[in-house]
């Protein structure tokens, strides 16, 4: 069992910054890979980009985040990070961290076993 714990979120205007964070606890962290994802009101949930276990860390990201978000992650404080920038209007949502043991970098809501509560973030024009 992995249990994720997600902070960071909050209003923010258009072309800030802002750091989300998730805090991992039970076994294993450094072998699951890790993804964010969000979910605005009436949508989706939305994948956003994960990180993987290996050693040599693979990262995808979304067309629509690419170039303005970072995904990193550190096992030695069980904790990955979604670094926020030039954020839009349409980047409000609710943002989720989760995980999973499957291979590689896996983009689909179903692929994930463990999530998070979520954290508000909120872009102001």
């Amino acid at each position: 069992q992995v249990q994720l714990v997600e902070s960071g979120g909050g209003l923010v205007q258009a072309g800030g910054s802002l750091r989300l964070s998730c805090a991992a606890s039970g076994r294993a962290f450094s072998s699951y890979t890790m993804g964010w994802f969000r979910q605005a009101p009436e949508k989706e949930r939305e994948f956003v980009g994960a990180v993987s276990w290996s050693t040599v860390s693979r990262i995808l990201y979304s067309d629509s985040v690419k170039g303005r978000f970072t995904i990193s992650r550190d096992n030695a404080k069980n904790t990955v990070y979604l670094q926020m920038n030039s954020l839009k209007p349409e980047d409000t949502a609710v943002y989720y961290c989760a995980a999973t043991n499957r291979f590689g970098v896996p983009n689909g809501p179903s692929d994930y076993n463990y999530w998070g509560q979520g954290t508000q973030v909120t872009v102001s024009s």
